[in-house]
């Protein structure tokens, strides 16, 4: 069958900008080799939110006795954590085929592959074939967990972030490596239920994009929590042993550390597994797809979007991404733009939210600015949840107040730093943010008092 536009891989990117397409009047289908949602929502964003808000309804029941509540003894049924978070994925894939179904879209599974002469062919799961023509192809594959040299994943001892989330047995230890979000998050749910967790990163800071106090705070918060981190540390001599895992630990001090299991979060690779015939070519920048600003690779009609075209490797940044391809193709006039405004989000508790330069990035290029920080502990709403620590920080333009960072860690954060993001796109200046009124009482009041701070006129504190 021939189409306007095949997209190959249904993941964030993959499935919107198949969406978009449709809802343009384009005959469209969407290639994915497992189901519809990608990586993010059977393997990652998802499921891992579901597994942290079990966590953090677990902690809220042993923290009752703050809230004047009494409980008995409360018991973990691991297993039916694990279910309830693979549920989630489930119901949520579902909604993904209804929406290809009403749109429209026609969904194909297997596995996509671009042919010489620019076309799909895709193999299904029995091994039979199926080839389709398109005016334009739109690739969406993604990227998939990097290995760690010399260690083969097992999904028993040895895991990625895709295999843990199946894992029956809560382990009684575990050796996180690498401390960006994955490990973080994957660090406080496995640590919230009681399993004893060393969090590895080889770099100077937990979360080492964020704000470097905020991370500080987070990692002060996760030692008083009970997680073991290392920070300028590496991990050599990794092994799976008969009782577990062994490796390593080369930073102060020298020290070999075994667990029961290991879960490997050192970063992604791209995912170009198949997707091009024999004779086929696309330029690459370090194993991932080029693009020009159009979107549009090195193979006239085959454009690129989402992580497989390199960081940021967010889900809502490759969304983002595929529309922009897509209006770029079929809306007269549009001009796609490369995405670089973004927001970054840690749900761990505490939460932690970004978006523009951090202090140290603005220092660095040498821009005029002012840092304004206003902390949790002074905003009624978060005092009366239980949850003061914590704070905003604004990087603030001089000498006209717009805002070139904002960085959060406390409680909503990733709701919060919503507002900041639109303050940005809207050129927004700490004027504007106090000339805008915020409910009360509201976390979000932390952004007015902040602003209210940068003009060093803050009313609660």
């Amino acid at each position: 069958m021939d189409y306007d536009l095949i997209v190959i891989g249904g993941g964030p990117a993959g499935y919107v900008g198949a969406i978009r397409a449709a809802q343009l009047g384009k005959k469209v289908a969407c290639v994915e080799m497992e189901r519809a949602g990608g990586t993010c929502l059977n393997w990652g964003c998802i499921p891992t939110k579901a597994l942290l808000k079990n966590a953090e309804v677990y902690r809220s029941i042993q923290d009752a006795a703050d809230f004047g509540l009494t409980v008995g003894d409360v018991k973990v049924d691991f297993p039916k954590v694990i279910a309830r978070s693979r549920g989630v994925s489930d119901r949520m894939a579902k909604g993904i085929e209804f929406l290809f179904k009403s749109k429209k879209v026609d969904y194909i599974i297997g596995q996509g592959q671009i042919t010489k002469d620019k076309k799909v062919l895709v193999t299904k799961a029995d091994g039979t074939k199926e080839t389709h023509g398109a005016k334009n192809i739109l690739v969406t594959t993604g990227a998939k967990a990097r290995p760690l040299p010399g260690l083969e994943v097992d999904g028993k001892r040895v895991h990625t972030s895709r295999t843990i989330l199946e894992v029956k047995e809560q382990p009684k230890s575990l050796i996180v490596i690498g401390a960006g979000a994955i490990g973080v998050e994957f660090s406080y749910f496995f640590n919230a239920f009681g399993t004893k967790v060393t969090l590895v990163e080889m770099l100077p800071q937990i979360l080492p994009v964020e704000d470097t106090e905020a991370a500080e705070l987070l990692k002060k918060q996760f030692i008083k929590d009970g997680i073991d981190v290392h920070t300028d540390t590496k991990v050599e001599s990794p092994e799976v042993t008969p009782k577990g895992v062994k490796v390593t630990l080369v930073g102060k001090e020298k020290k070999v550390l075994e667990a029961d299991a290991l879960l490997v979060s050192i970063g992604v690779q791209p995912n170009l597994d198949g997707l091009l015939a024999d004779g086929v070519k696309l330029d690459l920048d370090r194993g991932y797809i080029k693009t020009n600003d159009r979107y549009e690779t090195s193979l006239p009609g085959v454009l690129a979007a989402g992580d497989i075209i390199g960081p940021p490797w967010l889900a809502h940044v490759a969304s983002h991404e595929a529309i922009e391809a897509v209006e770029g193709l079929y809306v007269k006039g549009k001009k796609p733009h490369k995405v670089t405004l973004f927001p970054g989000c840690t749900y761990c508790q505490p939460q932690v939210a970004s978006i523009g330069v951090t202090e140290k990035k603005a220092a660095e290029l040498k821009l005029k600015y002012k840092v304004v920080k206003f902390p949790y502990r002074a905003v009624g709403k978060a005092v009366a949840a239980a949850e003061p620590e914590g704070f905003l920080k604004l990087i603030v333009g001089q000498p006209h107040g717009e805002i070139l960072g904002a960085h959060i860690i406390g409680l909503e954060a990733t709701e919060l730093i919503a507002e900041l993001g639109l303050a940005m796109n809207l050129e927004a200046t700490l004027d504007e943010l106090i000339a805008t009124i915020h409910a009360h009482p509201t976390l979000s009041e932390i952004i007015h008092e902040a602003a209210l701070a940068g003009l060093d006129r803050p009313i609660h504190m």
